[in-house]
């Protein structure tokens, strides 16, 4: 029995695949087998218990994703970490402009001698949060 493919002129709604999986099986379960698929399924991570299966039966491969909460936590505090030293950013791009309105340039210059040093400071915390995040990174 062969499907008719033609596109409908005229009607809405999704159109056609070409390839349509037609072929259903059914597998009953008892409930120590149904609980082990589960177990199974949650951990694989995929989305529908279809696909899990299909890749059960075919031997695809899929990652295992497990979150662990000390690893959101650090993701978080890395996030909001920042966000706050981009808005340091900010600020010193507005602290320099101002300087160069506001003050005399012998006075601006050695205003601005102090925040070199305290901008090494802050670079140095970011090379040191980079490396910590790499670190994390080939740790997980």
């Amino acid at each position: 029995m062969e499907k008719n493919n033609t596109p409908r002129k005229g009607k809405g709604g999704r159109p056609t695949k070409t390839d349509t999986a037609d072929y259903r099986f059914s597998v009953n379960f008892t409930a120590e087998e149904y609980a082990r698929f589960l177990t199974m399924f949650e951990t694989s991570g995929l989305q529908s218990k279809a696909a899990f299966i299909k890749a059960r039966v075919f031997n695809d491969t899929f990652r295992v994703i497990k979150t662990d909460r000390g690893t959101l936590e650090f993701v978080a505090k890395l996030t909001q970490f920042h966000a706050q030293f981009r808005a340091v950013g900010t600020n010193y791009n507005q602290v320099v402009k101002e300087l160069h309105t506001h003050f005399s340039e012998k006075k601006a210059l050695a205003l601005l001698y102090k925040l070199e040093k305290i901008t090494a400071e802050l670079a140095a915390v970011g090379q040191q949060i980079i490396a910590l995040s790499e670190e994390f990174k080939t740790r997980w």
